[in-house]
């Protein structure tokens, strides 16, 4: 599929939103725009957005896979989705999912032959308070019944936007798919305020209620702003600043001598802390003249005498390859010529290492 010109500057737009070296943090809203044109993500959405962000198709796919919003398949006009999560559950949501099911003929994802209507299981809608919870293109329906859900969905399919109990009037789901992509809808009510519904104000009635309130909490403190709240913590650190004492000056203290502070007479040297490993690992497996040990509390180390001599490392390595030659392809790493043609001899002869059978015998012969 080809995407429209508007598509295309849209998603330029939104690349534009973000850092150059993260563009990739674009493709969450990248896929609701494709979503806003074809109803669903199709591979054809998942190539467009790869290609856009310099991604290949996996990548992409493997998004648009995980989250639930983006539908990998033709999605209705109207996605109703019905929380039948415990709480719902509890207060009826399954019986409404059920009645809707039976009525439109379909289950969980299945779109009506019409394209209306895609109907859902929805695990949580995060709306407890007012279960059981329906929403149509992610608008709310609260406290929903199967009745009021069967008039909703009759009042969609006859091409009527039913009021939701919360919100702006219903959109398509190509509709709301482009504000999920940052884009505002110009449509008149599309924006509508409102508040808190007694449900969700029960728990603060009940604290009026009962006299329960926060300690020292005043509610018509006003919120500040982050400039005046970063200006306050600013000043109140530099009053703590200024209320701290004046710090005395260090007194100079003469750093103790090696041989007074554990006895020992070898030359002072840096804690071990101070070194990289690798530097700490070669002093301690080879030391020598020009490395100084560090002795433990209360021991001596002797500085006469001539130092150790270091292992000649190389003539070692040498020793060890020539004793371990690379194996050739006659023969596997390890094996012993000598074995090998003993057991070659004894293949021919027809018999084994005991003189039986060489199909009796383990492993040493073989049937010619």
């Amino acid at each position: 599929m080809s995407f429209s010109e508007t598509t295309r500057a849209r998603a330029r737009e939104i690349i534009a939103r973000y850092p150059a070296d993260r563009s990739r943090s674009a493709l969450l809203p990248l896929l609701h725009l494709v979503q806003s044109e074809e109803g669903y993500v199709s591979p054809a959405g998942v190539e467009f957005c790869a290609e856009v962000l310099g991604l290949n198709k996996a990548q992409v796919g493997a998004v648009a896979t995980f989250y639930t919003m983006y539908k990998r398949k033709p999605t209705g006009e109207y996605l109703v989705s019905v929380c039948t999560n415990t709480m719902c559950d509890v207060l009826g949501g399954q019986k409404v999912y059920d009645t809707l099911a039976e009525h439109l003929g379909v289950g969980h994802e299945e779109t009506t032959a019409d394209g209306k209507i895609t109907l859902e299981h929805a695990e949580c809608l995060a709306a407890c308070d007012y279960g059981p919870v329906m929403t149509v293109n992610y608008d709310f329906f609260d406290n929903v019944e199967p009745q009021a859900a069967l008039d909703v969905v009759e009042e969609l399919r006859a091409g009527g936007r039913p009021m939701p109990t919360r919100g702006a009037r219903l959109c398509t789901l190509k509709e709301m798919a482009v504000q999920l992509a940052g884009f505002a809808d110009e449509r008149d009510g599309a924006v509508a305020d409102g508040g808190p519904g007694e449900p969700s104000l029960r728990g603060l009635r009940l604290a009026e209620q009962h006299g329960v309130s926060v300690p020292g909490f005043d509610p018509k403190t006003p919120i500040r702003s982050k400039a005046e709240a970063d200006r306050a913590a600013a000043e109140e650190k530099a009053k703590a600043e200024a209320a701290k004492p004046a710090p005395e000056p260090a007194k100079a203290v003469e750093p103790a001598k090696p041989e007074a502070a554990t006895g020992s007479t070898a030359p002072d040297v840096k804690a071990p802390d101070a070194k990289s490993p690798q530097v700490r690992t070669a002093e301690t497996r080879q030391p020598d003249a020009g490395t100084a040990v560090p002795d433990a509390p209360g021991t001596k180390m002797p500085v006469d005498g001539p130092a150790p001599a270091p292992r000649d490392a190389r003539a070692a390595e040498a020793a060890g390859a020539a004793a371990n030659p690379p194996a050739g392809d006659g023969k596997p790493a390890g094996d012993a010529a000598g074995a090998q043609e003993r057991n070659l001899k004894e293949a021919e002869s027809g018999t084994g290492a005991d003189g039986g059978d060489p199909a009796d015998a383990s492993g040493t012969g073989v049937r010619k």
